[in-house]
């Protein structure tokens, strides 16, 4: 166990101006505190904390940041308290002690809802101070390194919580070699076996390759000074966990995996950096598209470096990260390579001016803060977490970093929500392009607008950022609980006009409380919404308005079955029923008397399908209309003075029918988009009956096709296989009115007149 003036000693070594007094009465206190409390492991508890605050003298941290690692399980672990904390150290220290303390308390390995939740306390604690980050990080690096002595479930929690926040939380931080020591003891834990295929080939390697990696260090080291750069050559293995990731996204075997050595290039300048790759690049071959430059554009977490690969002796590969000292600072120690927090200070304006990193930090606090659900954020602060990034451009030169997969709608999300929502279309370096296209570094996106469009559901599976995620479910849940209010409001209102009554805000008060509802809005909302039904409405409102009903009976059909399905003359492929409470108004009982064996029966134009769910509606004199349950055309007939018929399918015998449906999709306006879509629909094994289509826009046309499939599982493949296609967006069964369009613009061939003998 490391001594008190070791301690001293360590931090003099990079702060001659340390407090030592400080520090002392920090190790005394804190030994004091944790007395003869024992690790699993069996060593005296007092040892973690002394070797936290030895990791942080790694990263030559402040005073105050040492003394905390020392104290920071007081509070949690011993009879200490705040105050006594802030009156023996001051408040400053007391506040960092007590933001781990809080973080300490966390399980963010829980079900999603406590672990968003734990998760913004989390960064809220460490948002006050980031060497609250710094110094919680130190922990569970110790942590991890012990971690053999806890119980197998316990192990693995914290491995996947270790995994899942705490390594991609330092990586985004700047902090490479504690990141890349996290995950691995993680993926010790986690995946045994794997770790240890890997680590025994890595083994191999060192000693398989030590002749080539000597030379290919001997070689660049020449080469350089030859040419009057003074370089530090150092030559590394890629880490366990890197190894696997490349492996599980390649899906390769480990063996063909080329690429697991890397040199790092040290040089005095930027200009110096320029210089050595220009070398590099003159006497070695060089792996098309592994070149990167880090330096002219630097990652979100400060990063700065370039990336090239060479093939060496043998034809070995090898990776070159060419950078400064600065720069080689910066990629190890990432946020606390700053020199401001070696000073004391914590003033949050200097630091970002400093450090990207933290500027990330502070943009998903802000975002948690925001009001978004729990859910949302979890999401967010997840894939922000994990992002690797791309670098784009506006047309006026502005930098925007996406992570990798993004695409235009993330870049538009980016800008602001305002024109990510109001986004119709892209063009990427002056040429106009789906939105589903993936961005590359080095692009020039320009968006394309419509102030009154809204973003569609199925954005949400397009987008990779988590901010574009979040405003996208945003605005379409908005949209939704639009379109219900509208719907409830309207079903409120026929109700009434029906009834000749009206309701004042009093009695919409009653009316809500008696559905389960806080208020108006929400009561609209969720009758829009089908949550609660027209016949509980209609039920409640006559209680509230005190008016008595006398319900007269109606005679139907006699079914088939105990169940009350029956069966009509127009059509063998469904069964009909009344629902046992049909609709009461006079519109709604006139149809059902006239309900009989030989009523007609139509499909609504949209068309229906075997899997779909379906309803019919009928009034008088009329055939009864089956629409599938989601038609946009439901929703004006919810509270009319319709009647509403039970319908099933009733195929046994016939499954091999195919079935007529619409679809409609927007596809850009270039040569070939016809036979690309026809192309899809023909491989999913559907055939075309019917099209037609019209110009939205110079750049994107509308297609409304009339296909035959057998049922939904073979339209949901063709719908899915549409949404991939390039080119083609907005796949969605057509509206009433679109499928419309097909019978109004449907040609009759003219009847031939035969010609005369």
């Amino acid at each position: 166990m490391m001594r008190q003036y070791e301690l001293v000693e360590r931090v003099q070594a990079y702060n001659p101006n340390t407090d030592e007094a400080l520090l002392n009465k920090a190790y005394v206190y804190a030994m004091q505190k944790h007395g003869t409390q024992k690790r699993a492991s069996g060593d005296p508890y007092f040892a973690h904390p002394l070797e936290v605050a030895a990791i942080l003298t790694d990263l030559k941290l402040d005073d105050a940041s040492i003394a905390v690692a020392l104290l920071h399980d007081t509070i949690e672990d011993t009879d200490a308290t705040r105050a006594e904390i802030d009156q023996l150290f001051g408040p400053e220290i007391g506040a960092i002690v007590d933001g781990l303390t809080k973080i300490e308390r966390l399980q963010l390995v829980t079900r999603e809802e406590a672990q968003a939740e734990n998760l913004r306390k989390l960064l809220l604690a460490i948002s006050a101070d980031v060497r609250v980050l710094l110094v919680k990080l130190a922990d569970r690096l110790h942590n991890m390194r012990t971690l053999d002595f806890m119980p197998e479930n316990k192990r693995k929690r914290i491995a996947t919580e270790t995994m899942d926040i705490y390594a991609p939380l330092a990586g985004r931080m700047g902090m490479q070699d504690m990141r890349q020591e996290l995950e691995d003891l993680a993926f010790r834990v986690l995946q045994p076996d794997h770790y240890k295929a890997i680590t025994d080939r890595l083994d191999e390697m060192k000693s398989e390759f030590a002749d080539t990696i000597k030379t290919i260090k001997t070689e660049l080291s020449e080469k350089l000074k030859g040419d009057g750069i003074d370089a530090l050559v150092s030559a590394r293995v890629k880490s366990p966990w890197s190894i696997f990731t490349k492996i599980e996204r390649k899906q390769i075997a480990l063996e063909q995996l080329s690429d697991m050595i890397g040199f790092r290039v040290i040089v005095p300048t930027v200009a110096d950096c320029y210089r050595a790759l220009g070398i590099v690049h003159t006497n070695w071959k060089v792996v098309p598209g592994r070149f990167k430059d880090y330096i002219s554009v630097p990652k979100h977490n400060d990063y700065r470096s370039i990336h090239t690969t060479i093939v060496g002796v043998g034809r070995q590969r090898a990776e070159l990260q060419i950078r400064t000292e600065e720069m080689h600072r910066i990629a190890e120690l990432g946020i606390a390579a700053h020199a401001l927090y070696k000073e004391g200070a914590t003033d949050i304006h200097k630091i970002e001016n400093e450090s990207k990193a933290f500027v990330w930090l502070r943009s998903t606090i802000s975002h948690l803060t925001a009001g978004s659900s729990t859910e949302d954020f979890l999401e967010y602060t997840k894939l922000e977490l994990f992002q690797d990034q791309v670098f784009c451009f506006t047309p006026r030169g502005r930098l925007i970093a996406l992570p990798r997969g993004a695409t235009p709608i993330d870049f538009a999300y980016a800008l602001h929500t305002d024109i990510g929502d109001t986004c119709v279309g892209a063009k990427i370096n002056g040429q106009i392009v789906p939105l589903v296209t993936q961005l590359r570094s080095g692009d020039e996106v320009e968006i394309i607008r419509d102030q009154n469009h809204l973003p569609p559901s199925n954005w949400e599976t397009i987008a990779a950022t988590g901010k574009a995620r979040a405003a996208i479910r945003r605005a379409v849940r908005l949209q939704a609980q639009a379109r219900a209010y509208a719907l409830g409001e309207h079903m409120v209102s026929i109700l009434l006009e029906r009834e000749g009554s009206g309701l004042d805000d009093g009695e919409f008060k009653v009316l809500a409380e008696a559905l389960g509802q806080p208020g108006k809005r929400e009561l609209l909302i969720a009758l829009g919404e089908g949550k609660i039904t027209g016949e509980d409405l209609d039920t409640q409102v006559m209680e509230v308005k005190g008016i008595k009903r006398r319900r007269k009976k109606i005679d139907l059909p006699v079914p088939d079955k105990a169940e009350g399905w029956f069966a009509l003359k127009a059509t063998d492929e469904f069964r009909f029923r009344v629902p046992g409470n049909p609709r009461s108004g006079p519109r709604a009982k006139a149809a059902l008397t006239q309900l009989d064996f030989n009523t007609r029966v139509e499909v609504s134009p949209e068309g229906v399908v075997p899997g779909d769910r379906l309803v019919g509606i009928m009034t008088p004199d009329t055939p009864i209309i089956i629409y599938p349950i989601h038609s946009d055309a439901l929703s004006e007939l919810y509270d009319s003075d319709v009647a509403w018929i039970d319908v099933r399918w009733d195929l046994a015998g016939r499954e091999d029918r195919d079935h007529p449906c619409v679809i409609s999709m927007q596809a850009q306006n270039k040569p070939g988009s016809l036979a690309q879509i026809s192309t899809v629909i023909a491989a999913c094994e559907a055939n075309i009956h019917n099209l037609v289509m019209r110009m939205e826009s110079p750049d994107f046309h509308r297609f409304i096709f009339q296909i035959e499939v057998r049922d939904l599982a073979q339209l949901t493949d063709v719908l899915n296989s549409l949404k991939l296609a390039a080119g083609i967006s907005d796949v969605q069964r057509a509206t009433v009115a679109e499928a419309r369009a097909l019978d109004r613009l449907e040609w009759t061939a003219p009847e031939r007149q035969e010609e005369p003998a």
